[in-house]
């Protein structure tokens, strides 16, 4: 278990994370998502301890980031971004030494490094010096230290960063096998990464967390999608007097069929429980019924939501 607690972290007057909390259990792949600059580097820099919070604290299981560290750290493997590697290396003495760093004695090296090898398949490179490689295979280098000792807690910023889409979709593969075995944290600013993989999402919007929820969560939405017979006008008015509708939007038309989405003043569950006496009320009202879904989101529309709200509001963008 991985818990933060109103964590901030201010570079003199400029805030880049504000009061974080979040609490993320053994065994889950959580996304943190955000554009450029939203504060999910900082966040991420703070769970590892490579930087201290202004404020606020980390606590690992019973270890708290304050003072154990060292002990949080031997837990975490860590791909941090743009990750810094030793080009003069070849892959293979990188990783060897990237083990040693790591702790693993020298018998555990060998079988360590080829499964990371392996895994990130890496074997056609292995002897090659670390400058000749691609942006791609470069991250796929960064990606095999992080993985090299089986950690509690894996934290990969930005890990499909330089990839082209095949390299992509393997990555992902391999993020999804490694979450079997650890926790893992990743950020990224592409939606659908964290759709594909993750079951939990966290979003940071200036410095802040804007949203923590399961995706399945956030995909099922809080409005009824009602398609009718009835054109705007007294269709709205008649739809705002259906018992707990706060408010009854026109969404469009299409051959005689007329789309509306009906929100809800209080849901004590699920808006599936609204249709049947919204769908009698609408019968009732003398208007042919010819759809009534819950809304279906994906995380774009949720993610796009947020932002907007932001901009409206004339929101700043945060140090990453």
């Amino acid at each position: 278990m991985i818990e933060a607690r109103d964590l901030t972290r201010l570079y003199g007057d400029f805030k880049a994370v504000e009061d974080v909390s979040c609490r993320i259990e053994s065994g889950e792949i959580v996304g943190l998502l955000g554009h450029n600059g939203a504060g999910k580097t900082t966040i991420m820099k703070m769970m590892t301890g490579y930087l201290e919070p202004t404020s606020g604290s980390i606590l690992v299981d019973d270890l708290n980031m304050a003072n154990d560290r060292l002990a949080i750290q031997q837990r975490i493997g860590y791909l941090p971004e743009n990750c810094p590697l030793y080009p003069d290396m070849t892959v293979i003495d990188f990783l060897d030494y990237a083990a040693g760093l790591r702790g693993l004695t020298v018998e555990a090296r060998k079988p360590a490094i080829r499964m990371a090898i392996r895994r990130m398949e890496l074997e056609d490179k292995a002897t090659h010096p670390i400058s000749t490689l691609s942006r791609g295979y470069r991250q796929r280098v960064g990606v095999a230290q992080a993985i090299l000792k089986q950690s509690d807690i894996l934290i990969l910023d930005e890990p499909t960063n330089g990839l082209d889409p095949s390299q992509i979709q393997h990555m992902l593969d391999i993020i999804v096998e490694l979450g079997r075995e650890s926790t893992v944290i990743l950020s990224t600013h592409i939606l659908r990464e964290v759709q594909a993989v993750c079951d939990r999402v966290l979003i940071i919007r200036d410095g802040r967390l804007a949203v923590d929820s399961r995706i399945k969560d956030l995909e099922k939405g809080q409005k009824l999608i009602l398609v009718i017979d009835a054109a705007p006008g007294f269709a709205v008015e008649n739809l705002m007097r259906i018992d707990g509708v706060s408010s009854a939007e026109f969404l469009r038309s299409s051959e005689g069929r007329y789309h509306y989405a009906l929100e809800f003043a209080v849901l004590d569950g699920s808006v599936d429980e609204m249709s049947q006496p919204v769908a009698r009320t609408v019968l009732d009202l003398g208007y042919r019924l010819y759809g009534l879904t819950p809304e279906k989101r994906d995380l774009e529309g949720v993610f796009n939501e947020i932002n907007a709200t932001d901009r409206d509001a004339g929101g700043h963008q945060d140090a990453a």
